[in-house]
């Protein structure tokens, strides 16, 4: 078992991430500060140390040179995000930014862990540039893992073609595919095979951050800018120089940030919100969408110019329905990852559990089977997983006579409690619980409730459809 500690001094959020870890089948001690965790612990003896950037006295970064090759994972906050690619600079192996998704920390972990354990096997197996990430896509294999995506169909292995080649350049590249598909993987797989794999790659959502707040983090500010901007402070396109900025669902991007945009790709120069000076920035950028970007630009709600500029390579990733054989081979890598948390190695799905999740459409895609079978590994009570388990909905007469009932279909266990039962899944419980708040509640309050990020609430109304009220409160 992997022994993790957290250094954090808010209490909140520590005993938030120490009760997700352990869950999660880690051994996990905690501490408030630098100073007390070399008091308390021997800082070198764990297998990873995850803290935050900002902390009373010494700063997270000081770990690095205490832990003695231990990684370090920085916890940030979008507003100290240059600070958190300087940390790595120093040798802190990766960042994450506050508020963190729970799927993306444990993805995070994962890779962190599962990379040390490699290089202590066979450090010189793999170059520095390859990926042995997991996540929305699935994990490296097929033949594919310098690309770190499962894909042995033929429109992923025509993907995997155009990713080699379109890696080593500087051109930029717009990524289409539904929700939940893996377009983040394919950018971190651009980005790993470029000639700028060693500088940072910066992923924001652009439907995660409040609109009048976007191009301030984008581009940054001077002093006195707008009420509240105390202090200048560098944007992520600053903090992406000489990388790769990652912007998912860019057409969310208000026009006004999206000419602001046009002029760094066409010019290769920011400016400040609030400066009369511009500086060079050296970025390729990377973006994703699941919308009709061509279509939005007819319609004038996205720039028809700004479109061109990042329509030089589109790639389209397949929706999980299309890519046959590949949907069991995944779902088993997510099966024995989850495994492997839970020291449980010999999880495997019973026959009936394999017809149905090739037969489910799994309009979540690959995020949905992931957290599917997450669900279902946890609730096992032996190291078969049933059809009954996995939670989604299928028609009884596609699988074989001997196969039992599965669980109820998504939205038909809605309860009136605020808690899940045995009888709600959570995909339910999250529908159940957004309608029935969302009016006086604002976004940040119910992301908060449910423990998530708004990032993840966003994605979540999304794949579910459930919009935003026009009456409620934004956060």
């Amino acid at each position: 078992m992997s022994h993790i500690l957290i250094v954090e001094d808010e209490t909140i959020i520590r005993s938030a991430l120490r009760r997700l870890l352990e869950r999660n089948q880690y051994e996990v001690s905690e501490a408030g500060s630098v100073q007390e965790a070399q008091e308390r612990f021997s800082i070198s003896g764990f297998d990873l140390i995850v803290s935050d950037l900002r902390l009373p006295g010494a700063p997270g970064t000081e770990l690095i040179k205490l832990a003695d090759g231990t990684p370090v994972l920085i916890m940030t906050s979008y507003a100290s995000l240059r600070s958190a690619v300087d940390s790595m600079k120093m040798g802190a192996v990766d960042y994450i930014a506050k508020p963190f998704d729970h799927d993306e920390m444990l993805q995070t972990v994962a890779r962190i862990l599962h990379d040390r354990q490699q290089a202590a096997t066979a450090p010189a197996a793999a170059p520095r540039g390859a990926s042995t990430q997991t996540g929305a896509a699935g994990e490296s294999g097929s033949g594919n893992s310098e690309i770190g995506i499962i894909g042995r169909c033929g429109p992923m292995q025509d993907l995997f073609g155009k990713i080699r080649k379109v890696a080593p350049t500087d051109s930029n590249v717009l990524i289409q595919g539904e929700s939940g598909t893996g377009k983040e993987l394919v950018a971190r797989a651009l980005h790993n095979l470029s000639r700028r794999a060693k500088a940072p790659m910066i992923s924001v959502n652009c439907a995660a951050i409040p609109e009048t707040l976007i191009e301030s983090e984008l581009f940054g500010h001077e002093k006195g800018a707008f009420t509240g901007a105390n202090a200048g402070r560098a944007g992520l396109v600053e903090a992406a120089d000489g990388g790769t900025l990652f912007l998912d669902e860019i057409g969310e991007l208000p026009l006004e940030a999206q000419a602001r945009l046009l002029r760094v790709l066409q010019e290769g120069e920011i400016r400040r919100v609030g400066s009369t000076q511009s500086q060079k920035v050296d970025v390729r950028l990377i973006a994703a969408t699941h919308r009709d970007l061509k279509t939005l630009a007819k319609n004038g709600q996205f720039r028809e110019d700004l479109y061109y500029r990042l329509h030089v390579i589109a790639l389209k990733l397949p929706p999980l329905r299309e890519r046959g054989a590949d949907v069991l081979e995944i779902a088993k890598a997510f099966l024995a990852r989850q495994g492997e948390r839970m020291g449980s190695e010999d999880l495997h799905f019973s026959r009936d559990a394999e017809q149905a999740v090739r037969l489910y459409t799994w309009p979540g895609n690959v995020r949905e089977l992931e957290n599917a079978i997450e669900r279902a590994a946890i609730l096992s009570e032996s190291e078969e997983i049933s059809a009954e388990l996995l939670g989604i909905d299928i028609e009884l007469d596609d699988l074989d006579d001997d196969f039992e009932a599965p669980c109820a279909p998504l939205g038909s266990a809605v309860s009136t409690s605020n808690e899940p039962t045995e009888d709600l899944s959570l995909e339910d419980y999250f529908q159940h619980f957004v309608l029935e708040h969302q009016d006086h509640m604002t976004e940040t309050e119910l992301a908060r409730k449910l423990g998530i990020s708004r990032k993840c609430l966003w994605e979540r109304r999304q794949r579910l459809g459930i919009p935003r009220r026009k009456s409620s409160a934004t956060g």
